[in-house]
């Protein structure tokens, strides 16, 4: 076992996507992040096995910012103490859905819950059904991973800056002074992130335009998704899945395990 980075920020998106949030810790289960991508819209003209409405549709999805309206029992499981104590450690119980209801505040500053008819009528693409899930309803996998430095890389590829949150992962790793794209090693083996969690690290991140939004604007920087997708075979960071339930927080240890 060696530790080969620290957690540099760890983020949940309520809505599947828009805006994401910062947290300071996070409970990461089997099914992703506790309150990660719970909600998403279902668009009737969607590809039968991909239906969601997101910014690859409607860019400006990313400029609605969601947030849980009852904070305490959306920030971990309700019993967690409890269930980490029975051996070997219990899997802890969700909140109910009405405690992990989210509002929304549109780009026009109004807020509304995430189910108002108003809301959907503004996202104006066609006709959508809201979904909900205890289940991260996630692209492929339960948890994204991505260095700060292929971040950094990226933007020395296209020569301007890149801000990390155009990658929408879980969890943003600092390797400290590893080269970009570091984390690209780690598939087929295991991490330790904190004094428990552990995730297998299983392929390669596929990326679409997604990463070309900007987003505190949404404005389209093509750049950024033509360098990944000749550089780097159109992969940057990486997806997991969960072996160990566990609480991770800012500044922790990550440990390669195997």
């Amino acid at each position: 076992m060696s530790v080969v980075g620290r957690v540099n920020g760890l983020w949940r998106y309520p809505v599947k996507s828009m805006r994401g949030e910062e947290l300071e810790e996070a409970f990461l289960g089997f099914c992703g992040i506790y309150g990660d991508r719970l909600f998403a819209f279902k668009s009737e003209g969607g590809h039968k096995g991909f239906p969601y409405l997101t910014g690859r549709e409607k860019k400006e999805m990313l400029l609605h910012r969601p947030r849980f309206r009852h904070p305490s029992p959306a920030a971990k499981p309700v019993n967690l103490a409890e269930a980490e104590s029975i051996a070997p450690g219990a899997t802890p119980l969700y909140a109910d859905p009405a405690e992990l209801m989210v509002d929304v505040e549109t780009p026009s500053g109004e807020v509304l819950a995430v189910d108002h008819p108003a809301l959907m009528r503004g996202l104006g693409e066609g006709t959508l059904t809201l979904l909900r899930s205890d289940r991260a309803l996630t692209d492929c996998r339960p948890v994204s991973l991505f260095g700060v430095e292929t971040a950094r890389q990226v933007g020395n590829e296209i020569g301007a800056a890149v801000d990390l949150r155009r990658f929408r992962a879980n969890i943003y790793g600092d390797f400290g002074s590893a080269p970009g794209f570091i984390e690209d090693t780690f598939v087929g083996r295991a991490l330790r992130i904190g004094s428990k969690a552990v995730i297998s690290i299983l392929e390669r991140d596929p990326r679409c335009k997604m990463i070309t939004l900007d987003p505190d604007t949404a404005e389209v920087n093509p750049d950024v998704l033509r360098t990944v997708a000749r550089a780097h075979e159109g992969k940057a960071g990486v997806y997991g899945a969960v072996l160990v339930e566990g609480t991770m927080r800012r500044g922790d240890p990550i440990e390669l395990l195997s």
